[in-house]
């Protein structure tokens, strides 16, 4: 882990895009301007964390959800204007 001390104002650079600056400090919280693209997200930590259990929670199957995906299987491709033969 890199550990840098850093002033109200100042920044640090991550890669070529994105900054991390020292927005204010007041006690023990240090409060944190962060510029990165649109296409990089950026979560706190604890935020980040709930997002991949729920992420895991999804992707698990349940008892009997087998049997409900069977059902949409079996059905057979789906027809312009709703399921029901014309």
């Amino acid at each position: 882990m890199l550990v840098l001390s850093r002033q109200r104002d100042e920044s640090i650079m991550i890669g070529d895009n994105i900054v991390v600056t020292i927005v204010d400090i007041r006690g023990d919280k240090v409060r944190l301007g962060i510029n990165a693209p649109s296409e990089i997200p950026v979560h706190r930590q604890e935020v980040y964390e709930a997002i991949q259990r729920e992420n895991l929670r999804a992707s698990r199957l349940e008892p009997g959800d087998t049997q409900e995906i069977g059902k949409f299987a079996n059905r057979g491709p789906a027809r312009p204007g709703g399921d029901k033969p014309r």
